[in-house]
């Protein structure tokens, strides 16, 4: 009891009942103060006559100047630490913690105390005063606050495991009637459809929506100027709602629907089993319609359903037709293939643009590229990963080349060579161990070096020695060859062998003489 603070009403207690003639023991009975205070405060009180009834009590400032205990004096105990105090005013200011203060005394300047020392001397040299707070008043249809939360436990749909959840919660601010959806994920997908499915529930949208900084929503927080998901920002300009990103660390500018992800998370969690996702929903949707809407809120003092119906549903703005469809944003770069990569399937685009970061709007049926503002390649979506969406006209002209280079082309391309080379393409396609087509191709591209002329002679003379290969083909040209003469018969003899005669058959005669 000897350090007990007391207020000045409790000495006029006091002083009333050592006035009425209770004793020091009495008043310390009645637990209004100890005997040796009651003692001390009697020796005053009768000095300055306060006793005497005739006398009104004193007031509550003489009160004040007889028994208030004076303040310490800065200047009664020198801190070791005052030599330090620019210096560590200098830190405190620069957002250095008291910890980091602490290390820098005793590297820096050999300090010794302990930390507590250090923690109660820039308490003293830098107070911090109350962090005051205004309260937000909204009007009906003005605005809405939206938030994630974490969720219940729900078997998985593929593989059956316990897999974590989330909750998407958008509360009107006015009447604090709120939406609720249980979700896989916060992927920006997720986050524009759980806000048309709000809209819908509501039957209208407010004027601007309350956010944080989520991913899905924010790409870049910042106080002044944040940087808002290319895809949120598209559906915000669809709907025609404004955006109010809350700065950095400060949920409590959201405080109505944090306090609404609170209360689904404690009233309607507890105690209840969910078969799988819908079920789940499909229980949340009647609890939000029944016992949330219909609950006394303890701010309004209204339920939340009744000051919807009433007042804000119809204060709020309609959804605009046709209904807009949610695409999503990705900036990609474009591959050495020519194609970008989004949820494990590729998209082409130009090969122009290879190394470039293109933007991609993916909705649930197309893909969209785009360069800067322009348009540049467009796909329907792939319906699995794995799969991949090519245009051909996209491809390097190289590739582009390879690609129609097929076995017909070669074939077709051999016909304006010749039957010779006609001859040698087939004997070449028809390997059924080897894959031949780059040979094949060879065969007639020497069509640009030597003219068709020339590769159909030498075809002929491979196929007359039995050898109707690229390189024999090409053997023949650089030698000039091709201009040598062979039996005249020889082509039309031999062309039979590739017709289902034996392959090496030659006639002896012709053996002997070549």
């Amino acid at each position: 009891m000897a350090n007990r603070s007391f207020e000045m009403y409790q000495y006029r207690q006091v002083l009333l009942r050592m006035r009425q003639g209770d004793t020091d023991r009495a008043i310390s009975r009645a637990g209004l103060m100890g005997r040796n205070k009651a003692s001390d405060v009697r020796k005053i009180a009768r000095s300055q006559g306060w006793l005497d009834r005739e006398n009104p009590l004193p007031d509550n400032s003489v009160l004040v100047e007889m028994f208030a205990r004076p303040k310490p004096s800065a200047e009664s105990s020198i801190s070791p630490l005052e030599k330090y105090r620019d210096q560590v005013k200098t830190w405190t200011k620069n957002g250095i913690q008291v910890t980091a203060i602490y290390g820098l005394l005793r590297r820096k300047h050999g300090y010794t105390g302990s930390y507590s020392s250090v923690r109660r001397f820039v308490r003293r040299i830098a107070p911090k005063g109350p962090k005051a707070t205004m309260p937000l008043h909204f009007v009906p249809g003005e605005a809405a606050q939206v938030d994630f939360g974490t969720g219940p436990m729900l078997p998985d749909p593929v593989t059956g495991e316990a897999t974590k959840t989330w909750i998407f919660v958008m509360t009107l601010c006015w009447s604090r009637h709120q939406y609720a959806e249980i979700v896989w994920n916060q992927k920006v997908p997720t986050w524009l459809a759980c806000h048309q499915k709000a809209f819908r529930f509501f039957g209208g949208l407010p004027e601007r929506i309350v956010l944080d900084n989520a991913k899905c929503a924010i790409t870049r927080a910042c106080l002044k100027e944040p940087e808002v998901q290319r895809s949120y920002y598209e559906l915000a300009e669809a709907y025609g709602f404004k955006l109010d990103v809350c700065p950095p660390r400060s949920p409590k500018i959201k405080g109505r629907v944090e306090a609404g992800v609170k209360y689904v998370k404690r009233s309607f969690l507890p105690g209840r089993d969910f078969r799988d996702l819908a079920d789940a929903n499909r229980q949340l949707e009647s609890w939000v319609l029944e016992d949330a809407g219909h609950r006394i809120h303890g701010t309004t003092r209204e339920q939340p359903l009744t000051r919807f119906a009433e007042v804000e549903k119809e204060t709020l703005q309609p959804i605009p037709s046709p209904v807009y469809e949610p695409a999503e944003w990705k900036k990609l770069k474009l591959q050495r293939d020519c194609h970008v990569q989004f949820e494990h399937s590729r998209y082409s685009a130009p090969w122009s643009y290879i190394g470039e970061p293109l933007w991609v709007r993916i909705t649930a049926m197309m893909v969209q590229i785009y360069h800067d503002h322009s348009m540049v390649a467009t796909h329907t979506r792939c319906s699995k990963p794995g799969q991949i969406r090519t245009v051909v006209d996209h491809l390097h002209p190289d590739a582009q080349a390879h690609l129609r280079r097929t076995p017909s082309w070669c074939r077709e391309q051999a016909d304006e060579i010749g039957p010779g080379c006609r001859h040698v393409v087939d004997f070449l396609l028809a390997d059924h161990v080897v894959e031949r087509l780059p040979a094949a191709k060879g065969v007639v591209g020497l069509r640009k070096a030597y003219g068709p002329a020339r590769v159909e002679s030498a075809c002929r003379r491979a196929l007359a020695f039995d050898d109707p290969c690229y390189r024999t083909v090409k053997t023949i040209l650089n030698r000039g060859l091709d201009q040598v003469a062979v039996a005249e018969d020889a082509f039309d003899r031999l062309s039979d062998a590739y017709t289902g005669s034996g392959r090496f058959h030659r006639d002896t005669k012709d053996f002997l003489t070549h």
